[in-house]
């Protein structure tokens, strides 16, 4: 490192110098004392005998390091970036940043939470006046409409990344997120006057009740005996596997072994927004891709009601063993969409309340965690650790979260004999 002498009239402890390193000697600092402009030369102020002694050097080197600080913050505020509307350099960052790492179905709800819930309220402000408290005031705006906590958690997860992103590359000086934290689901759920309920009693599952009449109502046929739904024993297969509507969806023929009654997760199907590059255009079609997670990519056992399911769908529609097992009449994949509003007919026809696809799933894991009564009166289960292996769940405490309920009756008498 090298001190350099500033020309005119003034003591080098009040003097803003310039440190030249790392080959950076041609750099010339224009800098401001008492309102004039001074240019920094290439002379060493110890040749020049300007700067003597260890403390006048480290005035000298303060000073710079201010300078250099307030250089950095002015070059801050004149960035582009922070000038930019946030819709305009969000949109930018999502499209550079985000498209290429994620999903195109996460890449979806990326832009769709961007688009509905942070661009009306903020993607007019600049970015570099956005603070704090613009940015509890849209949280609050959210959680104020009902909104649920699992989607305004949303919203703070992708401001939190990018104003990350914003004050890495130092196009602002400070993020506004450090002093807006996410509420508490608990104190956000009160109020909204609800109440923070464990995980596992907000999961909706059929009863042997509601079962008995979809499965009714799904295999209805009209008075020529035709199907009255197309490929209803599909959800009868999802309720006895617990695949996910991607996973069922994406099954091949040929990864079915009826033989040893088993399934080889291999793909999974999603439907995504229809894109020219980055950029969305109308409509939506339907990815072949790789499924959830490496734990999604599994061997599913077939009880018989499965079985039965299978050569159901088979004798419906089959156009060979590397055709979908649930097809279209065309014999490619079902769109998600299609398979889901069938569903949900089936569900209105039997009387039964709208509930998501993914309560077929709940309804399988929460028999096989809790047990199944037998006909000689036991109960049957299995282990959360089992039934991890059988979802694709990365661990058995996520199972666990979902699935077990609480059981309070085997606590009863429990603290006898530890009177005090």
């Amino acid at each position: 490192m090298r001190v350099f002498a500033i020309q005119g009239d003034y003591s080098p402890a009040v003097a803003v110098l310039c440190v030249a390193e790392k080959g950076e000697l041609d750099y010339a600092a224009k800098i401001t004392d008492k309102r004039k402009y001074l240019q920094a030369n290439r002379w060493p102020l110890e040749q020049r005998g300007l700067v003597h002694g260890r403390a006048e050097k480290e005035k000298a080197k303060v000073l710079l390091r201010d300078h250099q600080t307030g250089s950095q913050r002015k070059a801050l505020c004149a960035s582009d970036e922070s000038k930019s509307k946030l819709e305009e350099s969000m949109g930018k960052w999502l499209r550079v940043f985000k498209f290429p790492s994620v999903e195109r179905g996460t890449y979806d709800r990326l832009e769709c939470t961007a688009k509905y819930q942070i661009y009306p309220i903020l993607g007019g402000k600049v970015v570099g006046d956005i603070t704090s408290a613009d940015i509890k005031a849209l949280l609050n705006h959210w959680m104020n409409e009902s909104y649920a906590y699992t989607t305004v958690k949303k919203v703070y997860n992708i401001l939190t990344d990018y104003f990350r992103y914003l004050t890495q590359q130092e196009y602002i000086p400070k993020n506004p997120m450090a002093a807006a934290p996410m509420i508490k689901k608990s104190n956000f759920m009160a109020s909204q006057g609800k109440e923070d309920l464990p995980t596992f009693e907000t999961v909706t599952i059929f009863t042997p009740e509601e079962i008995t009449k979809f499965k009714a109502e799904a295999v209805r046929t009209w008075g020529n005996g035709t199907p009255i739904y197309q490929q209803a024993a599909a959800y009868t297969l999802m309720l006895n596997t617990g695949l996910r509507t991607g996973e069922a969806l994406g099954l091949l023929n040929s990864d079915i072994d009826l033989e040893n009654r088993v399934i080889h997760l291999q793909r999974g199907v999603k439907e995504v927004s229809r894109r020219e590059g980055t950029e969305s255009t109308s409509g939506r079609e339907v990815k072949i891709g790789k499924l959830k997670s490496t734990s999604s990519k599994r061997d599913v056992p077939l009880n018989q009601a499965a079985v039965d399911a299978i050569l159901n769908l088979r004798a419906e529609r089959y156009f060979g063993e590397d055709s979908p097992l649930i097809s279209d009449e065309h014999g490619g994949y079902t769109r998600p969409v299609n398979f889901r509003k069938r569903y949900y007919r089936i569900l209105e026809a039997a009387g039964l309340e709208q509930r998501g696809l993914h309560t077929l799933r709940h309804t399988f894991a929460t028999n096989l965690v809790n047990g199944v009564k037998q006909p000689d009166g036991t109960i049957r289960s299995l282990s959360p650790r089992q039934v991890a292996d059988l979802l694709g769940h990365s661990t058995s405490e996520i199972t666990e979260l979902y699935y077990v309920k609480k059981d309070t009756s085997r606590l009863a008498g429990i603290t006898a004999g530890f009177e005090l």
